[in-house]
């Protein structure tokens, strides 16, 4: 590990290549790079993401409408690849200026709605659907409350912690304690406020836990950055259970498949366009069927 004195400049230049793993995509401007086309499909709600945990949100939500008996929230998910860049494509800046996954395109109405960011797009879904988010009153509040928490406070684990602890070019010491403080910090709110409630924002399951979960949940389930162990998740006793229970739930476990391109083939679903997909279009079989004799 090497550790200098860096002294701004006055006006800070780009120097590009230096900013890790996911330097080829990260860029100081604004815009689309290419023209592209984005694929739509037979449903009104068309999904462009990736199985990020922003992404997750998205899908799971979708998957519990569904679940629910909701069936105008069929949809169509199609895989957004960020380390090619799809991203910045000129159909995708259209619904998203800021080149961010989940973007969603709704065409149930007299004309398209481009709906971006994922908080947004789970509030316009659940508003939509009169689905889990309450009407009106404290326990709406309560709900918002917990969404806004977790739209404010993500960046600081992702691009924060995560970023140091497992993406950065080099493991520095400062950053990575500092935003490893912070994380702890959050996942004792989490864990207190999950001592006195079933779910984040009470009696009831809703957006909120969707969102929280889908960063905080699979955190504690070791399945971001390889630091479960290093945040000793294992002592957030609550906040364990209750990302146990979410992740026990059939619509959580098809929603985290949804425009998943790594970890286990079989639990990849590239694209979603029916329910029936889920048993026939996952990796694996695409994979035993393409090496099949003919």
């Amino acid at each position: 590990m090497t550790e200098t004195t860096y002294t701004p400049p006055k006006v800070w230049v780009w120097e590009q290549g230096n900013g890790g793993e996911f330097a080829s995509i990260n860029r100081p401007i604004a815009g689309a790079t290419h023209d592209k086309e984005l694929p739509i499909g037979k449903h009104p709600l068309q999904l462009y993401s990736l199985a990020t945990p922003n992404g997750v949100k998205v899908t799971v939500l979708l998957e519990e409408l569904l679940a629910a008996g909701h069936t105008g929230a069929e949809y169509d998910a199609w895989l957004i690849k960020i380390g090619d860049g799809d991203q910045f494509g000129s159909d995708f800046v259209e619904i998203n200026p800021n080149s961010k996954i989940p973007a969603l395109m709704d065409r149930s109405g007299d004309a398209p709605v481009p709906v971006f960011e994922s908080g947004s797009i789970l509030v316009h879904l659940a508003e939509k659907f009169g689905a889990f988010l309450p009407k009106a009153g404290a326990e709406r509040t309560q709900v918002m409350n917990w969404l806004f928490w977790q739209m404010g406070s993500a960046p600081y684990l992702g691009g924060g912690f995560g970023h140091f602890y497992a993406y950065a070019p080099e493991k520095w010491q400062y950053p990575i304690d500092r935003f490893a403080m912070e994380t702890k910090r959050q996942l004792d709110v989490l864990d207190q406020q999950l001592a006195k409630t079933t779910y984040i924002a009470g009696d009831s399951y809703s957006i909120a836990d969707m969102a929280i979960w889908s960063w905080y949940g699979q955190l504690v389930l070791g399945r971001l950055y390889g630091a479960a162990e290093f945040l000793d998740v294992e002592s957030y006793t609550n906040l364990l259970r209750w990302a146990k229970r979410i992740d026990a739930r059939p619509a959580v476990q098809r929603g985290r498949m949804v425009n998943r391109a790594f970890g286990d083939l079989e639990t990849q679903l590239w694209e979603r366009h029916s329910a029936e997909d889920f048993a026939t279009q996952t990796q694996d079989k695409l994979d035993a069927k393409d090496s099949a004799p003919d």
